[in-house]
């Protein structure tokens, strides 16, 4: 093999030289390599480890056990939200107020109409009629927005207004 590096103009020196700088140079790879493996390592263990020495596998299995704790709950959470609306669909939270001067001698407006709706307009009508001497309290049934026995005009007025109560088309004053 050196005939043929000689009749090449080789020197063997040189190829010596070169390999060695090569030897060098990997054995310095290997080094940069090996203390890459062993941070990589460090960061894998301490990952794995968790907090408080916790494996990352019980704390994993930790929380998918909340979470489906969570899921079930949250159901439940879902039933309840469902008996508070139908509750509150069915309470009266609509209103309608009318003040008015039930007599020409009694002014002031004492004399009020208080309209109480739920969802489905139904409620009562409640009439306060006020005097100089006495002050008269009459309730009226509403269904579904009608009233069986025949309503004044205040009372008209306050049933309209609770109707509307909550809508775009009801005037901030028309609630007071």
């Amino acid at each position: 093999m050196s005939d043929i590096l000689n009749s090449a103009g080789v020197d063997m020196g040189i190829i010596l030289i070169v390999l060695l700088v090569l030897e060098i140079a990997l054995v310095i790879a290997i080094f940069s390599m090996s203390a890459k493996v062993r941070r990589l390592n460090a960061k894998y263990t301490s990952f794995m480890r968790g907090q408080g020495g916790v494996s990352l596998e019980k704390e994993l299995t930790q929380k998918m056990s909340r979470i489906e704790k969570y899921a079930k709950n949250i159901g439940s959470l879902d039933e309840t939200l469902a008996k508070i609306d139908s509750r509150i669909s069915n309470s009266t939270h609509k209103y309608g107020i009318v003040k008015y001067d039930a007599f020409d001698d009694v002014g002031g407006k004492l004399s009020f109409v208080l309209a109480l709706l739920d969802d489905y307009d139904s409620g009562f009508v409640l009439n306060a009629v006020h005097s100089r001497d006495n002050c008269f309290l009459y309730i009226k049934e509403i269904v579904k927005g009608e009233s069986y026995i025949m309503l004044s005009n205040e009372e008209v007025e306050a049933l309209r207004i609770a109707r509307r109560y909550g809508s775009d088309e009801l005037s901030p004053d028309e609630i007071s």
